[in-house]
C-alpha cells in the first residue's frame, strides 16, 4: 500500500512508520523536516507545515490509499488537511485519544458511545485565535473530538478511521508517565506509590497500536474503535510486582493513601504517574477494537524495553514523577505517621 502519514519521526508516529515499513509498504512523511529529521532516510519525505495551506498544496498531485494523521488537534487545521486530502487519499486514519469522553473518570467500561465532551463557537474560537497553546491544551479532549468530527464531515464515516487511544507507552515515550515507575524500581530505593493497591490501571503499548492502526488500514477498516490495555485487569500493585519482577525484587514500595498524598498537595499523574483520585475503577472498553485484531504483549516486556530504551537513550526523568527531595520528605512523614 502506498501510505501518508503526517508527522512520523517521534513516538507514536516513528511507531506507525516503523510498522508500516516492516510490512513492505510504501510511506512517504509530511511534516516540518525539524524533528529528528536523521529517521527513515530512504523514505519521500515532503517538507512543510499543515498550518500553511500553500505547503499542504505540495500534497496535491499524488495519491495514496491511506493518511495517517498523527498529530492533528486543532479542528480547524484537521478540516484543512482533509479537505486538500480528500481527492488524494482513499481512507483517512485520524489518532484521536480517549480524552474524548465527558465522564472518562466516572464510569468502567466505557465504549464507543459514551458521552463525549464538546466546545461552543466562543470556546472554539479561544482555543483556536490568539491563545492557541494554553486554550488547546485546557480543551485537549473537545478539541480533538471536533478534530475526529471534521474528518468525518469531509471524508464521510465511509473513509474515515478514528482511534481513541488510552496512555501510550513504551520505548521512545517522551513524557516519562510510564517510565518513571520502571526506573523507581530498578534504582532498589523506597519508593512512593499511591493506594489503594486495587485500582485499575490502563495503558497501551505503542508498538501494539500502531502495528494494529497499520493492520486496520490493509484491511480498509473505518469507524471509532478505543484502543487500550492490557486486555485482563491490572492494578497498580500488579504493575509494581511487574516492575520488580523484572528489573529489581529488592525494591521497596511504599504504599500511601490518597487522602494523605492530596493533603500532601502532590499532583495526580504529574507527580504519580497513573493516579487518578476516583471511587472505585474507570476506564475504557475495548472490545470492538479486540474483535478487529488488537493485541497486547506481555507487561513485563513493555517495562523491560522501556527501561532499556531509557538507559540507552535518556538518563534522566524530567516530566513526570516525583522529585528526590520532595519524595524524601513524604517518606519521612510516612514513617512518623
Amino acid at each position: 500500500m502506498k501510505l501518508l502519514v503526517i508527522g512520523g519521526t517521534q513516538f507514536v508516529g516513528k511507531s506507525i512508520v516503523e510498522s508500516a515499513l516492516e510490512r513492505n509498504h510504501e510511506v512517504t512523511l509530511f511534516n516540518r523536516g525539524k524533528t529528528n529529521p536523521e529517521f527513515f532516510k530512504e523514505t519521500e519525505k515532503i517538507i512543510g507545515d499543515r498550518e500553511n495551506l500553500d505547503d499542504l498544496k505540495k500534497l496535491k498531485g499524488q495519491h495514496w490509499d491511506a493518511v495517517i494523521d498523527t498529530c492533528g488537534y486543532l479542528p480547524e487545521i484537521v478540516k484543512q488537511s482533509s479537505e486538500v486530502l480528500k481527492d488524494q487519499v482513499h481512507l483517512y486514519a485520524y489518532i484521536s485519544s480517549m480524552s474524548v469522553y465527558k465522564h472518562l473518570t466516572a464510569q468502567d467500561h466505557l465504549d464507543e458511545s459514551g458521552e463525549v465532551s464538546t466546545l461552543t463557537g466562543n470556546e472554539l474560537d479561544r482555543a483556536t485565535k490568539g491563545v492557541k497553546g494554553r486554550a488547546a491544551n485546557e480543551y485537549y479532549g473537545p478539541l480533538k473530538f471536533h478534530s475526529e468530527m471534521a474528518v468525518k464531515e469531509i471524508m464521510s464515516e465511509s473513509r474515515s478511521l478514528i482511534i481513541r487511544p488510552g496512555l501510550i507507552v513504551g520505548p521512545d515515550d517522551p513524557t516519562d508517565r510510564f517510565t518513571y515507575w520502571p526506573v523507581r524500581v530498578e534504582t532498589g530505593e523506597a519508593f512512593i506509590v499511591p493506594e489503594p493497591k486495587d485500582k485499575k490501571i490502563q495503558f497501551i503499548d505503542v508498538r501494539d497500536l500502531s502495528k494494529w492502526i497499520v493492520q486496520m488500514i490493509e484491511h480498509q477498516e473505518t469507524g471509532v474503535f478505543n484502543t487500550n490495555g492490557p486486555r485482563e485487569k491490572l492494578t497498580m500493585e500488579g504493575l509494581i510486582y511487574c516492575c520488580q519482577t523484572v528489573l529489581n525484587p529488592e525494591a521497596r514500595p511504599v504504599w500511601a493513601e490518597e487522602s494523605f498524598l492530596l493533603k500532601e498537595n502532590v499532583k495526580p499523574w504529574i507527580e504519580l504517574p497513573l493516579w487518578v483520585p476516583t471511587q472505585g475503577d474507570f476506564g475504557i472498553d475495548c472490545t470492538r477494537a479486540i474483535e478487529k485484531g488488537l493485541r497486547f504483549r506481555p507487561v513485563e516486556e513493555t517495562i523491560r524495553d522501556t527501561y532499556e530504551w531509557y538507559r540507552n537513550h535518556r538518563g534522566t526523568l524530567n516530566h513526570a514523577g516525583l522529585n528526590s527531595e520532595q519524595e524524601k520528605v513524604l517518606l519521612e512523614k510516612l514513617r512518623r505517621s
